[in-house]
């Protein structure tokens, strides 16, 4: 499968689950020393972090979903790695938030992994 195929495809699938408030299904999709900085700027380091981030948003009783809508798709020459640009929606009960984001995958092993992902709060 190309890499623009591929990777939406498994952004697809964390929607999903993220939906779902499967926070433990989404290990896979994360690289174990993957670097995020959420829309407030802050920093989380590593799978179970990240893991552990979710599964606390997933707790909040208002909490409802994020989604992220892929706008491109840019590979390297070698197909390992690729920069996924896009909009970030986040909902609550009572409100709703959102800007830009862009992720950094890499191939390992035949699978699309998140290495980093960087979200700008801008609504």
């Amino acid at each position: 499968m190309a890499p623009d195929a591929a990777v939406r495809a498994r952004r697809r699938l964390t929607n999903k689950l993220i939906a779902a408030h499967d926070a433990a299904r989404l290990r896979p999709f994360f690289a174990p020393d993957v670097k995020l900085i959420v829309g407030d700027g802050e920093l989380i380091l590593g799978v179970a972090a990240v893991i552990q981030a979710f599964a606390a948003q997933f707790a909040e009783p208002d909490f409802v979903t994020y989604v992220r809508e892929t706008a491109s798709v840019e590979a390297d020459a070698d197909a390992a790695r690729a920069a996924e640009h896009g909009r970030w929606t986040g909902r609550w009960k009572d409100r709703e938030m959102g800007g830009a984001y862009l992720a950094v995958w890499r191939k390992v092993t035949g699978q699309w992994v998140i290495e980093s992902e960087l979200y700008v709060t801008l609504t």
